[in-house]
Order: C-alpha cells, then sequence, then structure tokens
C-alpha cells in the first residue's frame, strides 16, 4: 500500500549534507540532483516503524529504491554505512557505461589518462598512449565514438563544458580543450571520482556534441581528513623492442652495428607519474577541502640520421654534424582545488579551479634535425563557481565558469633558414602559432517534481550563455623554406624535369603579413525536459534544446574586390565554377544560423514487476559547431599570404617563365631581399579562401532500441544504435578536379589570378552512417566473504561509412568533396573490450587487474582520390590472427595486465605497490600498412610500422592514510 507523506531523508555519509524528499499520493518520490557518492537514506511515517539502507549513486544514474514500512514504531538502532555495490541502473533510455571509482583506481592505463576508460563503452576507441621511441609521432590523445571523429565529442566536469571551439582538423583535432594534437591528460584523474560515457540518446541538458560524450564529477573533502600520493615509473630498460627494430638489427652486420650504435639500440626514455591528494574538514559539517596534484614527466630521446646525396654542391653542409641522439622532454602539471561549503539546510556552494599547464619539445627526429624542434605548450585553466538550492519539490543550480585555454607552437631554433632536401630537413621550424580560447559561462538549471498529473515527472529547463574570445597568430611559414633536389619539375608554366644538382634551391615558400586576429562569440542555449513517469514501470523522457553562436564563422566579413574581380574573370575557366551568390558577401549575405532546435524522446518499460528485464529506445538530433581556425583563412591568407617563389638553376642562363635567377642573397632569414622579389610582383601569392553563405553547423540523428536484463549479479544488454551525421564542414579545390579517368587541372601553379594561385570554397559536404549491435555484461566490483571481483565485456559490431571526404575530422578533402562518395573508411567491424579486478585468494592484499582489446582493424582505401584508376575506397584490409578464438580474426590485440599488493593498516595508513604489464603478450599491431599500387607486388599489403607499443612494464607504488 502506498504510504503517502512519508518522509525520505538522503545523508551523504562522507560529508554529512542531508536532502529530503515526501512522498506523493502514489507513494513515489524523487530526491533529483544527488551528487555521486554513498548515502545513508531513511524512510519515516507517522504510525510506522522507520527504515534505513545504504545506497550508492552513480554519475547520471537513476537509482530505484523502494521501502516498506512495517505497522508500528521501532527505534532505529545506530549503524555504520560503508561503500555498497553500484545499484543496477535499468530505467534509462541513454546508450551509457558508468565508470566506477573502483575501476579508475584498479584498472592498468599507461599514463593515467582518465580518457582510456572510455573504451568500456562499447563503440569508443581511445587512441593509444605510445612510448614513441625514436620517432617524431605526438599521438594524440583523444577519443571518438561511432563514424565520427574526435572532434564533435564533448565532455562536462561537475556541468562545465570543456569544448575546444578553436583549434583541430587534419587528422590531430579534439572535441576536448587542449587535447588537440596533445599527448597530455586532459584532468588529474586523482580528482576525478567517477564518470559516465554517453554514446547515444544523451539528455537536452548537454550541448555542444553530435558524437559521444563524457560527463565526470569531481571529488570532494569529507568530515575525515584522508590523503593520497603515488608514483610510477618506466625507462628504456622496461620496454621491448618491436618486430621492425629486430628486423633492421638483424640485417646489419656487426661491424655497422659497431660504427652506427646509436642506430641499433632504442633511444633513451623515462617517465615519472607522480600525484598527491588530500581532503578533510575545513568546518566539520560545513566546509571541506579537496586538492590533487598529479604530475607526467617525460624524458624521449629521438634519434636523427641524415644520409646526403652523393654530390659536390653538398659537401659544403656539414649534415654529419646533426646526427646524433637528443633528448625530448614532455612536462605535464596538472593542480585541482575545491571548497564545498554547507550554507543551510537548503544551500550549498562549491568553488573549484584546475590549472593544467604542459610543454613539449618535439617535431625533430629521423631525417629531421634537431634545428627543427618546436616548443610545445599547452595551457588550460578554469574555475567554477556553483551554488545549489533546494526546498520541497524545487532544485536551482547556477554556476559561473571561467575557462581559458592556449596552444602555442614555437621554433625551437629560431633565426637559422630552412632547408629541406629529399633525404632531411635542416634550420628552424617554418611557422609560430599562439592560439588562446577564453570563455565566461553562466549556467542555470531548475528542477521541479511537483508535477503529478497523469503520473509522476521530473521536469528541468536550464539556460546557459557563454561569452568568448579568440586569439589567434597564426604565423604560418614564417620562417623562409627553400626546397632541393638533383631534378625538379619546371613548374610552374612547363612540364619536365631541370637538372639542379643542389647547387641551388628550385623554391622558396614564405608568408608574410599579418597573422593575428581576434573575434568575440556569443553562445546561447536553452532546454527544457521532462522525465515523465505514467507509472511505475513505464518512463518516457522528453527534451527539446536550442543553441545559438553569434560568430561561429565570420558572419560580418566583406569579400575583397580583389577577390570578387579575379573569380568573376576566370570564373569560366575554373574546373568548379563559383556560386558569387553563395561566396561573395558585403557583410549581409552570410546568414547566422537560428536553427538548431534538437528533440530528444526516450522511453524505458520495465517487462516485469520486479524490474529486472527492461525495454528501451530513444531518438534525437544532436548539434555541434565547427572549428572557429577553420574558417579563418578566408581572411588570414589575404591579410597574411603564402608566397612561392621558383628559381632557375644556377647553371641556366635565361630563367623560364614564372622563374628568378638565383642569387645567394636570398638564403637567408633576413627577408629584405625576398620581400623585393614580392613587390616586384615575381612571387606567387597564396590562395582565396571561401566560406558559403548559408554554411550549417554539423548534427546527427541517432536512434537506438534495446533491452536490459538483471541475472543474478550481473546487468546484460543488447543494443541497436544508429547514427547519421550531416553538415561536415570541408574545403575543396576550384581550380582542380579529378575523375574515374584522368585528374583534370586549372592553373595550378604560379599566379593566374591576378596573384591567386588557387580557389578554395567550403561544402556542408561530409556524411557518416554508423549502424551497430551492441552487447554489454557488467558485475560490478562485489565481495563474497574475504574476495571481492568485478568484472565487464563489451561487444560492438558495426557498420561505418564516409562521404565528403577520405577520414573523419580532416576538413582538407582537396580536391572535391562530392567526388569522394559514401564508402568503408575506417570500418572496424568488430570490437571486443574486456575488464576485470579480483581479489587473488590467499594472496594477503593481491589483487589481480586487466585489459583485454580486440579489433578486427580498419579497411583502408586502396591507392587514393588522388590517383582515381587505381582508387578503391575501403578496398584494403589488415591481416588478421587468431587469439581466444582459433580462426583469425583480428588485427589489434592488446592484453594489460596488473597486480597490486596492499601491506596491512598500520595506525590508519596503507602502503600498495603496482606492477602493470602493457601489451603483456607482446602483440605486434601492424600499421603502415602499403595500399598504394597494388601491381607493386613487393610492397604492396605490407607493414612498416606497429600502430601500438610492444610489451612494457611500469613500476609503481601508493601511500594513503
Amino acid at each position: 500500500m502506498a504510504l503517502s507523506g512519508a518522509e525520505i531523508r538522503a545523508k551523504d555519509v562522507t560529508s554529512g549534507v542531508e536532502r529530503s524528499a515526501t512522498a506523493g499520493a502514489s507513494g513515489a518520490y524523487t530526491l533529483p540532483g544527488l551528487p555521486p557518492g554513498t548515502y545513508e537514506l531513511l524512510a519515516r511515517h507517522i504510525g510506522n516503524a522507520p527504515q534505513r539502507r545504504p545506497v550508492l549513486v552513480q554519475i547520471g544514474a537513476t537509482v530505484l529504491a523502494d521501502f516498506s514500512l512495517q505497522a508500528g514504531a521501532v527505534e532505529l538502532a545506530a549503524v555504520t554505512v560503508e561503500a555498497t555495490t553500484p545499484a543496477v541502473e535499468l530505467r534509462t533510455s541513454e546508450i551509457a557505461t558508468n565508470v566506477t571509482p573502483q575501476q579508475i583506481q584498479r584498472l592498468p592505463t599507461p599514463s593515467r589518462n582518465f580518457l582510456d576508460l572510455a573504451a568500456l563503452a562499447p563503440g569508443v576507441v581511445v587512441s593509444e598512449d605510445r612510448v614513441n621511441l625514436g620517432a617524431n609521432n605526438t599521438t594524440p590523445r583523444n577519443f571518438s565514438a561511432g563514424a565520427q571523429g574526435p572532434g564533435e565529442v564533448n565532455v562536462f566536469i561537475d556541468g562545465a563544458s570543456l569544448k575546444n571551439d578553436l583549434t583541430g582538423g587534419e587528422g590531430g583535432g579534439s572535441g576536448i580543450a587542449g587535447q588537440d594534437n596533445s599527448r597530455g591528460n586532459p584532468f588529474p584523474r586523482n580528482a576525478i571520482q567517477e564518470y559516465r560515457v554517453i554514446t547515444q540518446n544523451f539528455k537536452a541538458e548537454y550541448q555542444k556534441a553530435s558524437s559521444a560524450i563524457i560527463t565526470a564529477t569531481t571529488r570532494s573533502g569529507g568530515n575525515t581528513w584522508t590523503g593520497n600520493a603515488f608514483t610510477s615509473y618506466q625507462n628504456t630498460d622496461l620496454v621491448s623492442k618491436d618486430t621492425f627494430f629486430l628486423a633492421h638489427y638483424d640485417s646489419a652486420t656487426q661491424a655497422h652495428r659497431d660504427s652506427f650504435p646509436a642506430s641499433y639500440r632504442l633511444p633513451d626514455y623515462s617517465r615519472y607519474l607522480v600525484g598527491l591528494s588530500v581532503g578533510g574538514p575545513i568546518i566539520r559539517d560545513k566546509l571541506r577541502f579537496f586538492g590533487s596534484y598529479e604530475g607526467n614527466y617525460q624524458n624521449r630521446a629521438n634519434t636523427v640520421n641524415i644520409a646526403p646525396d652523393t654530390f659536390t654542391a653538398l659537401k659544403s653542409i656539414p649534415f654529419a654534424s646533426f646526427d646524433g641522439s637528443f633528448r625530448s622532454p614532455f612536462r605535464e602539471t596538472l593542480v585541482f582545488g575545491k571548497l564545498s561549503y554547507a550554507a543551510g539546510p537548503r544551500s550549498s556552494i562549491e568553488l573549484s579551479s584546475s590549472v593544467r599547464h604542459e610543454y613539449d619539445v618535439r617535431n625533430f627526429g629521423g631525417t629531421q634535425a634537431l634545428q627543427n624542434a618546436i616548443n610545445w605548450g599547452n595551457d588550460v585553466d578554469f574555475g567554477t563557481l556553483k551554488h545549489s538550492y533546494f526546498t520541497g519539490p524545487w532544485l536551482n543550480e547556477a554556476s559561473l565558469t571561467y575557462e581559458r585555454f592556449r596552444r602555442t607552437q614555437i621554433a625551437a631554433s629560431p633565426g637559422i633558414q630552412q632547408q629541406v632536401f629529399p633525404f632531411g630537413k635542416i634550420g628552424s621550424y617554418e611557422s609560430n602559432q599562439d592560439f588562446t580560447q577564453k570563455r565566461l559561462g553562466f549556467r542555470d538549471d531548475l528542477t521541479y517534481t511537483g508535477f503529478h498529473s497523469g503520473g509522476d515527472h521530473v521536469i528541468k529547463v536550464g539556460t546557459t550563455v557563454d561569452y568568448l574570445t579568440y586569439d589567434v597568430n597564426k604565423g604560418n611559414n614564417q620562417s623562409p623554406t627553400f626546397y632541393y633536389n638533383n631534378l625538379a619539375d619546371c613548374n610552374p608554366n612547363c612540364v619536365g624535369n631541370e637538372s639542379y644538382a643542389y647547387k641551388n634551391p628550385y623554391q622558396l615558400v614564405w608568408a608574410a603579413g599579418n597573422p593575428f586576429l581576434t573575434a568575440h562569440n556569443a553562445q546561447l542555449g536553452a532546454y527544457a525536459q521532462d522525465d515523465w513517469s505514467p507509472n511505475s514501470r513505464l518512463t518516457i523522457n522528453l527534451g527539446v534544446r536550442w543553441d545559438f553562436e553569434s560568430h561561429m564563422l565570420n558572419y560580418d566579413y566583406v569579400t575583397p574586390q580583389a577577390v570578387r574581380d579575379t573569380i568573376r574573370l576566370y570564373n569560366s575557366q575554373l574546373q568548379h565554377p563559383i556560386d558569387t551568390l553563395e561566396y561573395f558577401t558585403d557583410g549581409h549575405q552570410r546568414h547566422r544560423f537560428y536553427g538548431s532546435f534538437q528533440l530528444r524522446l526516450g522511453f524505458s518499460y520495465a517487462l516485469d514487476r520486479e524490474n529486472k528485464t527492461t525495454l528501451f529506445g530513444g531518438l534525437g538530433i544532436f548539434y555541434d559547431r565547427s572549428y572557429f581556425d577553420i574558417s579563418i583563412d578566408e581572411t588570414l591568407k589575404l591579410t597574411y599570404p603564402q608566397y612561392s617563389v621558383f628559381f632557375a638553376p644556377r647553371d641556366s642562363i635565361t630563367p623560364r617563365a614564372g622563374q628568378i635567377a638565383w642569387n645567394d642573397s636570398y638564403l637567408t632569414t633576413d627577408t629584405t631581399a625576398l620581400r623585393t622579389i614580392v613587390t616586384n610582383g615575381k612571387a606567387a601569392l597564396g590562395e582565396a579562401w571561401l566560406i558559403g553563405n548559408h554554411t550549417k553547423p554539423p548534427r546527427s540523428t541517432q536512434w537506438n532500441m534495446g533491452v536490459r536484463r538483471v541475472l543474478g549479479d550481473y546487468v546484460v544488454s543488447l543494443t541497436y544504435a544508429g547514427v547519421r551525421s550531416y553538415n561536415g564542414l570541408v574545403f575543396n579545390w576550384a581550380n582542380f578536379d579529378f575523375n574515374s579517368n584522368t585528374p583534370r587541372t586549372c592553373c595550378v601553379g604560379g599566379s593566374p589570378f591576378h596573384g591567386y594561385n588557387n580557389i578554395i570554397f567550403s561544402t556542408n559536404s561530409v556524411k557518416s552512417w554508423y549502424d551497430a549491435l551492441q552487447v554489454q555484461a557488467t558485475r560490478p566490483y562485489k565481495k563474497t566473504g574475504a574476495i571481492g571481483w568485478g568484472a565487464g565485456l563489451s561487444v560492438n559490431y558495426a557498420w561505418r561509412s564516409l562521404a565528403g571526404i577520405d577520414n573523419s575530422d580532416d576538413e582538407f578533402a582537396f580536391p572535391q568533396a562530392y567526388l569522394i562518395v559514401k564508402h568503408p573508411t575506417n570500418d572496424e567491424k568488430a570490437r571486443v573490450v574486456a575488464n576485470w579486478t579480483t581479489d587473488v585468494p590467499y594472496g594477503y592484499g593481491v589483487q589481480f587487474s586487466g585489459l583485454i582489446t580486440l579489433g578486427t582493424g580498419v579497411r583502408q582505401d586502396i591507392a587514393g582520390r588522388f590517383d582515381p584508376t587505381k582508387w578503391v575506397a575501403g578496398g584494403f584490409t589488415p591481416n588478421h590472427y587468431a587469439f581466444l578464438i582459433p580462426i583469425k580474426t583480428w588485427a589489434y590485440r592488446n592484453v594489460d595486465l596488473r597486480l597490486r599488493k596492499d601491506f596491512p593498516n598500520f595506525s590508519g595508513t596503507t602502503l600498495g605497490v603496482t606492477l602493470d604489464l602493457f601489451n603483456a603478450l607482446n602483440f605486434q599491431n601492424l600499421g603502415c600498412y602499403d595500399s598504394g599500387d597494388p601491381s607493386n607486388k613487393t610492397r604492396f599489403g605490407k607493414a612498416f610500422c606497429v600502430s601500438s607499443d610492444p610489451r612494457r612494464l611500469q613500476i609503481g607504488g601508493e601511500y594513503s592514510f
């Protein structure tokens, strides 16, 4: 029988903060917005015996807790509430995976990047953590889901969006601020309490993602002071050699190994991961503090080995002096602090701040001299002030957030002219960049649970207002770059090779002008959602969202008259004539997009009264945004043009048309002489870029249907997920084309268009298709007697296709997006991820955990769109191997293992040691396949690198109090 008016009180056992609710006429109650943690639930009703129980609340989860109160008054005895097994969540329409504190603390991950465990969610792929020994390979750390790239995701920390609006593209981008081409961690893992990966049908309260999102909650201090310190270490001696290194070693004579020892040993490498966290009361039950620090300190050594051609002109350059092994340091510091204040029985205040500083010396090694290195800087700082007020059926959460993201790349050895040879590169790095994104954001969410017409409702409405400033210094090709060869094409105005014999450069590339740009943007968002339960078995999720941006693109841009005149004059010669109505603007034709209305629907229905079997599904529209960086070139290509100068061979008497005679005074970083070439009109200008006036933000339509079943301690689900994405922004050449027979060009090279050597225009041509069958089985960690264990398994079998682009997030699909038809590039059919944690019987504090990841490999193109006679989109499949099953199924195999030993508790402190063995079975996951020319039998289909590191050991220790 329903007990109307029963009081349900939830007490956070860590902080002592309480929340309460009153049951309605049906006996139902709702406690919205509880921070994740362990709670003591107490139910009271006059005339009935009270009842209490512990409940573990997870982030974003709906927990069902029913009480059956007996008649009569019974005094409650004091109890000790401890962390319990997470309550099984069945009543959600989302496809979501919760990563628990136990998994964060116990599962093996190489670099403590909290994004790594997002791979536990079906359909999510996380980029590898690479040691990068002896190579110029930065391996950006990001994640993606479905058929979309890492630019379409978002991460929320305590409700604050970490969306990267500014930089990305060309395969290294990320939707997370600070992860664009970074090998670092976005946030200290020891400050993360838990997080939730939602790959489909997330609610209307989440914005700026057309793919998956991660929503994380940070740790808070409690009423007892606790702390933790850890360290882990790895170096070259703990890393195995991969198959290509061993083949290189075995193919050499001992004499050659003795003469060139650096080429036959792994370069020096070491990594220290260190951290500290502490939390506790400043004023018991009122004011609590938590703080954490993590450091990622790496020393790598890249080997440079330049083997020049034997030409007389090259003898004057001391190439041997550039050879050797040189240190490539990486430093990352992460700091987080949080104050939690219980302002009263109905309100709380949180103030938190995070600082991330990253420094990386890279971009050298192999045939690139140390002179070519860059100093890569990455800084992400944000602070949040949040106020929560709850009274009766009302909950209001208001927050103010400030974020600053700065990414820099600066030449490490400036002032040296860059010289590029077929066999190597010396001199300063050519480009300096400085991007800054600043965000001031306000968010307010209001929840009401007092409406009961037609059932129980949890109604939530909210608004977001963000003010952003983008500061850009895009100094690409700021340092002159000179290109050398023995033979070089006599472009721009003839076909065939001329003999240079390395006596002088055949081409100079250099940019000059104003590379600076500042813009301001306002982002508005509003949503309303209702979680409606007509009865105890059915929940319907209804939501709608609207987003708007004032300056995602430069809407006030005015097409320069010179660009207008040039295109009108030469439009008939272009392979793809420009629609001047779409691409010319006087500052009024480019329209802001007001149509980002996003309907989101979902349901869950319990097929039995015990809520053990649940049918669920959803349908929604999700809008994202395009990187600001990829739209600013229409301005910067004109204010900061790139020049190309073609030189005649030193021995030639008369330069050809479009060439100038070489003068040794040009080979300098003093650009006075180079400016004379430009002002005399002898240099080819750069490009004219055009953005469509009706450009739309990217969006996706997602739908899913599935069933969940509780089987004892296990939860099993089977789901179909479908996604179609649209409006991906891509750039095309107007003066270059290809078809099924031969490429067609118009006017490439030189400056036929009044100084513009290329005309480039944007289209919303990129589409993707994703259909997947997903199986997930989970057994949360639970102790039975003295032994506890937990495990999980996810299987994703999918079909992925792209059109208008070759690879996800490569916004430059030159030459023509419409010719890149729907094809299965990046189509990995199956991926399996298993994880487990178990206490070792009779191990006296030993715990064994692991991760297994298996994949069938992504399909690749044969040849490429620039070789259309041989191009077979998605026509190449990597080699497969057997593992766990006798059939050759897997192109990717990885097993990570961890042993942890906790020593007996002494005076309230514990000490633990860990041994992590990554790629424990030393699988050689092959990559760099030659999928070019099938007629080349000696190379086609062969791998030339590994896509993941070989076996490596990491040792660590941890102290807690």
